[in-house]
């Protein structure tokens, strides 16, 4: 049911909306339009894994949902029931997408012989998840981290880290989308093939990007 103007706390939704597109939008453009740096270190490896994650689940889950809400997308957003589950495939979808780029990343990496510390993938998976966790006006949910640390931990325990980057290392997210985005099951079985071939591609573009900015060389 569609709340009346009075009934919302419009000081909290622009508070959220503000949140989400410092994190989701406004750093991804930021970049977008001043060209990549280089990445020479394990610190400039995180900040770039963080925001092409973020860029991702951006381009991909909010464009299905305008795709397939069409006219009525605006208005969704006046149903309590739809927010709150585009807030859990949000971070769902984010926190997938960051597993894969750690993974894909680094084994990349370690495949060229360039960064044999593949154990970083914990240490920066912690490392980003801790700043969402104590963001203090949008922290990540500790249910949602809890899940998908748990995830990682099992995922990396089968990972080949040689050939990881090359065997569809996007696989997890893109399906994870299909999973989470908040449309219904007889539309999302329609889309499926779409959906995930639609986020294969921008993971691809964003692949081929990180090949040329690379630099790290140090084996370690």
């Amino acid at each position: 049911m569609i709340k009346k103007l009075k009934d919302i706390d419009l000081n909290k939704v622009l508070l959220e909306t503000k949140l989400f597109f410092e994190i989701f939008v406004v750093k991804p453009l930021i970049s977008l339009v001043q060209g990549e740096k280089k990445i020479e270190n394990i610190e400039g490896l995180q900040d770039y894994i963080q925001r092409k994650s973020a860029f991702i689940t951006q381009q991909t889950l909010f464009g299905y949902l305008k795709t397939r809400i069409g006219t009525n997308y605006v208005k969704m957003y006046d149903n309590d029931d739809f927010v709150a589950s585009i807030d859990i495939a949000k971070w769902n979808i984010y926190l997938v997408s960051i597993q894969d780029m750690l993974f894909f990343t680094l084994s990349y990496l370690y495949a060229k012989n360039r960064y044999q510390n593949t154990e970083d993938s914990r240490m920066l998976f912690e490392r980003i998840t801790y700043n969402e966790l104590n963001n203090k006006e949008h922290p990540l949910p500790n249910d949602i981290y809890q899940k998908r640390l748990k995830q990682f931990e099992e995922r990396i325990q089968t990972i080949s880290w040689m050939t990881y980057y090359k065997d569809n290392p996007f696989k997890t997210s893109s399906e994870s989308l299909h999973y989470w985005a908040p449309i219904a099951d007889e539309l999302k079985n329609l889309d499926k093939e779409i959906v995930i071939n639609s986020m294969q591609l921008k993971w691809k573009n964003i692949a081929e990007e990180f090949i040329k900015i690379i630099n790290i060389n140090k084996v370690a």
